[in-house]
């Protein structure tokens, strides 16, 4: 609570997109009946940006002399421990617990970037999957590209697909993949634009491992939407998202 107190002191002035209380409204509603008295702190995450943790997946394909020095320096240690089931050697994840975020790297042509800055947590699924080298894997939802990139990071997979249905979102991968994957590399990722409704009946039981990323509600975005309006239409849609959701795992 304390921590909170300071945290909010401190973000002050400095958010650029104020807290939408038409979503806040209709969260206080809804999670304080699912959650009951733990929606206190899981709000106070919510709606303080100096406790969201963002951590950083080095890219084994563009290695930086001394950048994991400077983060021991900064405070960054090993988001995973040693003693998983499944860790690569080459799947190194720093996170630190001071609030703030590491600085994004830009896309440029022909360039590799170091570093994909993410929430650690996002590469669980990713862990649990266990992608061996030679298997054929699909990755069912991929934009933007952190669990395709995260995949690569593990192993090199037979046959490797990346789908995702939103044109929009789709071109948003090629460039991720794009600015972590070397060329060579890329020749052997397929990037489809299918409903992942119907991949499972155009490849039945052709994949060894598929990772579902469903779209999900995104409540931190959405909380901080500058469009009261936009936020009300998405609240009515996220509705509808758990049969999506369902409708893709089947």
């Amino acid at each position: 609570f304390f921590l909170s107190l300071k945290l909010e002191k401190k973000t002050k002035g400095k958010l650029q997109k104020q807290i939408c209380q038409v979503v806040l409204d209709h969260f206080e509603k809804q999670y304080t009946a699912e959650l009951g008295d733990a929606w206190n702190s899981v709000r106070d995450v919510l709606t303080s940006p100096w406790c969201w943790q963002h951590a950083l997946l080095l890219n084994r394909f563009s290695r930086s002399p001394g950048l994991e020095s400077s983060l021991a320096e900064q405070g960054y240690h090993p988001a995973f421990p040693a003693a998983l089931p499944y860790l690569p050697a080459a799947f190194r994840c720093y996170t630190r617990r001071a609030p703030g975020r590491f600085p994004a790297q830009k896309h440029q042509p022909g360039r590799l970037k170091e570093y994909y800055l993410l929430n650690a947590a996002s590469l669980l699924p990713v862990l649990a999957l266990e992608v061996k080298d030679g298997e054929d894997v699909l990755d069912l939802c991929a934009a933007p590209g952190g669990k395709s990139v995260a995949i690569l990071q593990c192993a090199c997979p037979g046959h490797f697909h990346c789908n995702e249905y939103d044109d929009l979102r789709s071109r948003w991968l090629e460039q991720t993949i794009e600015s972590f994957i070397p060329d060579p590399l890329i020749n052997l990722i397929r990037v489809s634009k299918l409903d992942g409704r119907q991949i499972g009946d155009l490849q039945p039981e052709f994949y060894d491992k598929v990772l579902v990323d469903a779209p999900c509600s995104n409540d931190r975005s959405w909380l901080f939407s500058a469009d009261p309006q936009q936020a009300v239409l998405r609240l009515m849609q996220r509705k509808e998202l758990s049969s999506l959701q369902f409708q893709l795992l089947r």
